[in-house]
């Protein structure tokens, strides 16, 4: 998707990420690709590289509305999505999908799943004593409370990253971003994790 001439499918793709907010810079980063036909067919694919650059996971998304939004490859989620990109020496955000964290930096997706505390980026965070920010969005607000306990166990530095209720990260600005992440709550114990969930609430 980074030629400079694309063809009609490609300029589909395109399209639809643009209006993500997906720009060409991102495109380049996150090495977005699309698949023009087969089972991925329609679709973007954002691929995830290991520490060593093998690809090891990608994420494809429907651009015809017509089809069902996601289709993941049949295997093990358990891995560092863009394991090769990530900075566990700065603090890492932790989204809930692959729109939320290419708008966030140094970001990682759930892909809509939890994340078990013996999972590998759980238990790279613990050993990195890496801050977390956790930016899930508005609807999320219990598996967002759960993951911040775990951390906490574990006396990690956890910052609650507050957006509007039901407020998609992946349709904000990136700027408009920064601003929630620069006003996010350092969680210090599981007092102020539950009032935080109570202020949420109200």
């Amino acid at each position: 998707l980074c030629h400079k001439e694309n063809s009609l499918t490609a300029t589909q793709a395109i399209n639809y990420l643009s209006s993500r907010g997906v720009t060409k810079s991102d495109i380049l980063y996150w090495k977005i690709g699309y698949a023009l036909d087969g089972f991925y067919g329609d679709r973007v694919i954002i691929p995830s590289f290991d520490i060593n650059g093998r690809l090891d996971y990608f994420v494809a998304r429907s651009y015809n509305r017509n089809k069902r939004k996601y289709l993941n490859p049949p295997q093990d989620k358990d891995i560092i999505f863009n394991r090769l990109y990530l900075d566990f020496t700065e603090p890492i955000v932790i989204t809930e999908g692959i729109f939320d964290a290419i708008v966030a930096n140094n970001a990682f997706p759930l892909l809509g799943s939890t994340l078990k505390e013996n999972s590998l980026l759980f238990q790279t965070i613990i050993e990195n004593n890496t801050p977390v920010y956790v930016g899930l969005d508005g609807d999320a607000e219990k598996k967002a409370e759960k993951l911040i306990q775990d951390l906490l166990k574990y006396d990690a530095e956890v910052y609650k990253i507050d957006v509007l209720e039901k407020k998609d990260i992946g349709e904000m600005l990136k700027e408009e971003f920064l601003e929630f992440k620069r006003n996010a709550k350092l969680i210090r114990n599981s007092d102020e994790a539950l009032i935080n969930r109570i202020e949420a609430i109200y």
